[in-house]
């Protein structure tokens, strides 16, 4: 068994008083002492070697494992594993060589301070990470908690509130939790002016306009708020596809022929930190996708212009895979072929051909067919009618 060499320890704006005893005496005979700047100065009592994070920060993983042996200690704020380095950290040793030694997080701390149960609320990161990632979670009444980036994110988000309509949300920023610094600042969203301390937590009780629209996180988007070229999977039917390809935390999906992004956006919506990788051989639904995606919240949805089969070589291997355009044997087989075990794959035909070679498929490789066809009502004079949409028929099936 490898011994442990590698304490990662969370602390808070109170110090070394605010840590246990036995955590202290791993503080004290640590060799080596890692952590940002905010981090040595509230340890500044201690006699060690004291290291600091560099720019960019991922050169300090290979500057960590050159001390392996060495008494080293970690210091992150709060909760290491909860939105904290020391997730990836403990990504790159052996269990047994490290341990964790946490404190109360800043979502603890701002959430007793606005008497809100964390199991009400919704906790997210945007350090270091697109805004929009915040998008998703903007419903009526909806708590969240936010790690910031500096002083400028609590009227960054602010203002996308605004956009989105969510003005009248309340906004609560903490500074310095515990220390004897703590300041607080509140306000609405549309009236946000507040100049903050850059190391902050952000609280918002999110509140809509009386005519505002929202839109949860389960799939079926309404149409019109995608931008498209008229080529897309429609609301009931994008419902059902997404279903089917079953999103979880942390798969991957690839979006074969994604058009303008619609079933990869939804499928990144459903399911926290879930990925997905849009492939499509025109640049301007590229483009649409890219944008759909910065606007509806997943801004980290991957898109890549190529022709298909030749564009998915040398991608991650998928958890699920839609094939809504270009779908060909070639394509089908190749799909297949990288598809994880256990993985869903779904196929939407629409053409005659594509029908013919979806049914050959289905022979030989069983799961389940499906026929959608959609009906909406629309006005004709004074009187409504049925427009019929052009029906869909659906191959899924699932890798064993």
């Amino acid at each position: 068994m490898n011994k442990v060499w590698l304490n990662i320890v969370g602390i808070g704006e109170d110090g070394l008083d605010g840590l246990r005893s036995s955590t202290k005496l791993i503080l004290e005979s640590a060799e080596i002492l890692i952590g940002g700047e905010r981090h040595h100065k509230l340890t500044s009592e201690l006699n060690v070697e004291r290291i600091y994070w560099p720019k960019p920060f991922d050169l300090m993983y290979e500057k960590i494992k050159s001390y392996r042996g060495k008494n080293v200690v970690i210091l992150v704020t709060g909760d290491p594993l909860w939105f904290s380095v020391g997730v990836k950290i403990g990504s790159l040793f052996d269990s047994t060589e490290l341990t964790y030694h946490p404190h109360i997080s800043a979502f603890q701390n701002a959430a007793v301070r606005m008497n809100w149960p964390l199991e009400d609320v919704e906790t997210i990161t945007v350090h270091g990470r697109p805004l929009e990632r915040i998008i998703p979670f903007f419903q009526p009444n909806q708590k969240l908690l936010v790690l910031t980036s500096d002083s400028e994110t609590p009227k960054q988000i602010a203002e996308l509130l605004t956009s989105k309509s969510f003005g009248n949300s309340k906004l609560t920023v903490f500074s310095s939790m515990g220390g004897e610094d703590e300041r607080l600042f509140s306000g609405k969203a549309k009236n946000w002016n507040e100049s903050v301390p850059s190391f902050n937590t952000l609280a918002i009780e999110c509140v809509s306009s009386i005519k505002a629209s929202f839109q949860t996180r389960l799939p079926g988007l309404p149409d019109h708020i995608f931008q498209s070229d008229g080529t897309m999977t429609k609301q009931e039917v994008r419902a059902i596809t997404v279903a089917k390809l079953k999103p979880v935390r942390n798969a991957l999906l690839w979006d074969v022929g994604c058009g303008c992004g619609t079933v990869a956006i939804e499928w990144m919506r459903a399911a926290p930190n879930s990925r997905a990788i849009g492939i499509d051989s025109r640049l301007d639904r590229c483009e649409l996708t890219s944008i759909n995606a910065l606007n509806l919240g997943v801004p980290d949805l991957r898109v890549i212009q190529g022709n298909v089969p030749s564009a998915l070589h040398e991608l991650d291997p998928p958890d699920a895979i839609f094939i809504g355009g270009g779908f060909t044997k070639e394509t089908f087989e190749l799909c297949w072929a990288e598809l994880k075990s256990m993985g869903r794959l779904v196929v939407n035909a629409v053409t005659l051909e594509s029908e013919a070679l979806l049914l050959n498929l289905y022979k030989n490789y069983g799961g389940e067919l499906t026929k959608i066809s959609i009906n909406r009502v629309e006005s004709i004079g004074n009187s409504a009618v049925w427009k019929p949409f052009k029906p869909i028929t659906q191959w899924s099936l699932e890798k064993k």
